[in-house]
């Protein structure tokens, strides 16, 4: 099965959830503790956008035990995610220097998530139980001292929450809201690059929601700021958990009522209006300008490949 088999149209990366979240047990210290010491136990490594993984022959195995996760440095802290066909599953972090130690060795590795995840190295099923224990350790790598008072916090509820022993703030992981949007004018649609993107790929624009502000003054704005474009009939697709390191890509589509784009040079590098025909045979790298549209991992691939397949 290649990469684009694993994620067909409307269901991107990180959006299978197989966990029993149990948010019961994570109040239960002496339960989590003795979870975690059972041998049906495992956990997921992360180093900042990598996760530690074991190669075995020339597939890689990134769903760990507890003993393997700590003989390889991972950090004895570990953060509950829920259960799996009743073992419980960790989210654990690895420090630089354990990261570095692993170089050159042939069991195990440290490897950038997004790669592996769009080459289909890891199985779809894993990847939203991936995003949580990546979203959750990066939020404590960030988060280890109160907002409030600035004293040391401490990890409580299985990782869920971090509480403060002077002033007893507690503090919860945040997730940033994102829109991301297909945008038609009759047969095409407007879709843009950034200067990072790989050569010749186009995507559909996105943006944080800000504060009080609704989805759909966000997909107006963000549209208008980006390209000049102004929209209408905004509505809403799906959602996709994307974790760089926390934010909820809510995918949109909306109605233009201009076309000519003003690119922000700020936020872009380009922006062009395509035809229904042109987004076809970019999503299936057969373009004959060499142009690519988003890889299906992304659910701006299921945006614009949802807008070709709509002939109405």
């Amino acid at each position: 099965m290649s990469a684009f088999d694993a994620f067909p149209l409307g269901q991107p990366a990180f959006v299978t959830n197989v966990l029993d979240r149990a948010a019961h047990l994570r109040r239960d210290d002496e339960k989590l503790f003795a979870l975690e010491q059972k041998p049906s136990s495992r956990a997921y490594v992360v180093y900042r956008d990598s996760l530690l993984v074991k190669r075995e022959g020339d597939k890689v195995r990134a769903l760990l035990s507890i003993d393997e996760a700590l003989k390889c440095g991972a950090n004895p802290g570990t953060i509950f995610l829920g259960l799996r066909d009743g073992a419980a599953m960790f989210g654990m972090g690895m420090p630089q220097a354990a990261a570095e130690k692993l170089v050159g060795r042939e069991d195990y590795t440290v490897t950038e998530l997004r790669g592996m995840a769009m080459q289909g190295a890891i199985p779809p099923e894993e990847l939203s139980a991936i995003a949580m224990a990546k979203s959750m350790v990066g939020w404590h790598q960030r988060h280890g001292y109160c907002a409030n008072c600035g004293a040391r916090s401490a990890m409580k509820e299985g990782g869920w929450k971090r509480e403060c022993p002077t002033c007893k703030a507690e503090h919860f992981p945040r997730t940033d809201p994102v829109v991301i949007m297909h945008v038609a004018s009759g047969e095409k649609c407007l879709l843009g690059r950034q200067k990072h993107f790989p050569p010749g790929m186009y995507s559909c624009l996105a943006g944080f929601v800000e504060a009080a502000e609704t989805i759909e003054d966000a997909v107006r704005r963000e549209i208008l700021e980006e390209s000049g474009i102004r929209c209408t009939d905004v509505q809403y697709y799906m959602t996709q958990p994307w974790p760089y390191p926390s934010s909820l890509m809510i995918g949109c589509s909306a109605r233009a009522v201009s076309e000519d784009i003003v690119v922000d040079h700020s936020e872009l590098e380009d922006a062009r209006w395509f035809t229904r025909e042109e987004a076809a045979l970019m999503l299936t790298r057969t373009h004959p300008d060499g142009l690519a549209g988003p890889h299906p991992f992304a659910i701006a691939h299921h945006l614009l490949g949802r807008w070709v397949h709509d002939k109405s």
